[in-house]
C-alpha cells in the first residue's frame, strides 16, 4: 500500500514536476477539452491550430480531449476524434512535433462514452445510425428506461458480456500504443463525465455478476492492455465522486469512495490522479457556470438544435433544465479542491486539480503557496477557448483569466459547432491584449 509522501511546503505555478517519470515545465495543464476535429482529411490542421498556440505560450502540459477508442459509436457529441485507426493516429505525429518544439508536453485523453453516446440522445445521429449499439455496463437505471419510455432517449442497450469488457479494455491499449508510437507523451482516461470509465465504477450504473462488480478492475485491464501496447508511459485517469447527483439518486460514488479508488489505482501503478466531483448524469455539474442565453438564443444554431434534441419542443425542454442546472450546482472557483486535497493525503502519486479556477491566486491557494497544498497541477479548460494563449499571461503573473464561466461556448458543441468563445466583449478585450503584445513570449 503506498502513502502520501507529498510536500508539505507548496510550489509555484512556474515550478517544474514529474509524472510517471516524464518532467513537465510548470505546473499549468490545459484540461480536456472537445476540439470537434474529427477524422477528416483536415483534422491534424485543427488540432494544430487548436493545441500549437497554448504550447507556445508555454503550457507545461496539454491534454488533448476525449478521443474515442472504437470504430463505430462511443461519441458523446458530435464531430469527436476516433483514435482506433493507426494510419491516422501516425499523421497526429506532426501535432506531435509542434507541441514538443515549444517544450511542452501532450497527453491523449481515451474514452468511449457508453450510455452517454449520441446513439442515445442525438436524434439525427440515431435516424442515420440505427444498428449501433449503446455499450452498457448493465441493464440501465430505471431513470434512463423511463426516460426511454417518455421518448427523451432512445435506449438500445446492449451489456457487455465478460469478453466485450476485456476487448474493450483491449481497444483502449491499443490506441494507446497507436498515440505513444506518434509521440504522445503519456495517456489520460476519461474517467468521469458519466463515459464508460465512470459507469464500470459508478453503483449506479454497475449491477454486474463477475470480476467487473468491481468497477476498479476495468480501469486494471485497461492499465494491462496499456503496457501491454504502450510501455511505462504516463497513465492518468480522473477519478469520479458522484456527490452532485440529484437527491433522487440513492446509489452512487461518495467521496469516501472517491478516496479509495484513487488510492487503489496509486498502488496499482496509475502515475497520477484528476479527481473531480460529478453526477451520475451528463449535465451542468461538468460545467458549472451561467445559463448560456446568447447561445440557446442564436437564430443561426436552432436547427441544428432542432435536429440533435428531436424538435423544437424537445430542445426548449433541454434549454428549461440547462438553465435550472446552472442554478442548482454552485459554482465557487476550484469546486474540486476539497477532494482534491483528500486524495492527495492518501496517495504518493501527482493530484492534478480542475474545476472553476479562474485566477492567478486561485492556482496559488491550490498549489499551496498560500494555505495548504491541494493538489500538484493546476488545469482550465474553458478559459482557452477565450484565450488559447493564456499561459503566456497566467504564468507571468496576470491574475484574472478572461473566461467568465458563462457557457456559450459548450452549448453549440452539442449542435456539432467548434468550442470557441462567443461572448462579444470578451473577444474583444482578448483582441486588445493582443494587440498590447500580453501574449508574446518573454524576452531573453
Amino acid at each position: 500500500m503506498t502513502g502520501p509522501s507529498h510536500d508539505a511546503t507548496g510550489h509555484a505555478l512556474t515550478d517544474p514536476v514529474e509524472i510517471g517519470g516524464l518532467t513537465l515545465p510548470n505546473r499549468l495543464y490545459r484540461a480536456p477539452l472537445l476540439e470537434c476535429a474529427g477524422n477528416g482529411p483536415d483534422a491534424v490542421d485543427t488540432f494544430i491550430d487548436e493545441l500549437e498556440p497554448t504550447a507556445a505560450a508555454g503550457a507545461g502540459l496539454i491534454f488533448q480531449g476525449a478521443s474515442i477508442v472504437s470504430p463505430a459509436g462511443g461519441c458523446a457529441a458530435p464531430n469527436m476524434t476516433r483514435v482506433h485507426d493507426p494510419e491516422f493516429v501516425d499523421r497526429l505525429s506532426r501535432l506531435t512535433d509542434r507541441i514538443h518544439d515549444h517544450g511542452s508536453r501532450i497527453f491523449i485523453q481515451l474514452a468511449e462514452g457508453g450510455l452517454r453516446s449520441m446513439e442515445l440522445w442525438h436524434k439525427e445521429h440515431r435516424s442515420r445510425n440505427p444498428d449501433t449499439p449503446q455499450k452498457a455496463v448493465s441493464t440501465p437505471p430505471w431513470a434512463m428506461r423511463l426516460a426511454d419510455r417518455a421518448g427523451i432517449v432512445d435506449l438500445q442497450p446492449n451489456v457487455l458480456s465478460t469478453s466485450e469488457v476485456y476487448d474493450l479494455a483491449e481497444a483502449f491499449g491499443r490506441a494507446a500504443g497507436y498515440a505513444v508510437d506518434a509521440g504522445y507523451d503519456g495517456i489520460h482516461l476519461s474517467g468521469a463525465n458519466m463515459g464508460i470509465v465512470q459507469q464500470f465504477l459508478s453503483p449506479y450504473y454497475n449491477h454486474r455478476d463477475d470480476e467487473f462488480a468491481d468497477g476498479v478492475r476495468f480501469l486494471l485491464a485497461v492499465r494491462d492492455a496499456v503496457r501491454d501496447h504502450a510501455g511505462q508511459v504516463p497513465l492518468v485517469t480522473k477519478v469520479p465522486a458522484e456527490t452532485a447527483a440529484p437527491p433522487f439518486v440513492r446509489r452512487h460514488l461518495t467521496r469516501e469512495d472517491g478516496i479509495a479508488i484513487a488510492r487503489r489505482l496509486a498502488d496499482a501503478g496509475y502515475d497520477a490522479v484528476v479527481p473531480v466531483e460529478v453526477s451520475v448524469f451528463w449535465d451542468a455539474s461538468l460545467i458549472r457556470g451561467a445559463y448560456p442565453d446568447r447561445a440557446w438564443a442564436a437564430e443561426q444554431l436552432q436547427g441544428a438544435y432542432t435536429a440533435a434534441f428531436g424538435g423544437p419542443v424537445r430542445a426548449r425542454v433541454v434549454s428549461l433544465l440547462n438553465r435550472l442546472q446552472s442554478r442548482w450546482f454552485p459554482r465557487e472557483p476550484g469546486w474540486n479542491v476539497a477532494f482534491c486535497r483528500a486524495v492527495r493525503e492518501a496517495v504518493d502519486v501527482p493530484v492534478l486539480c480542475e474545476g472553476g479556477m479562474r485566477a492567478r491566486k486561485h492556482c496559488d491557494r491550490v498549489l499551496g503557496v498560500t494555505g495548504d497544498p491541494a493538489a500538484d497541477m493546476v488545469g482550465m479548460a474553458r478559459p482557452f477557448y477565450a484565450e488559447p494563449r493564456l499561459p503566456a499571461r497566467l504564468l507571468a503573473g496576470a491574475d484574472r483569466v478572461l473566461c467568465e464561466s458563462c457557457n456559450n461556448c459548450t452549448i453549440p458543441q452539442a449542435a456539432g459547432e467548434p468550442g470557441r468563445c462567443r461572448t462579444p466583449h470578451v473577444v474583444r478585450e482578448r483582441a486588445r491584449l493582443e494587440a498590447e503584445g500580453a501574449y508574446d513570449p518573454p524576452a531573453e
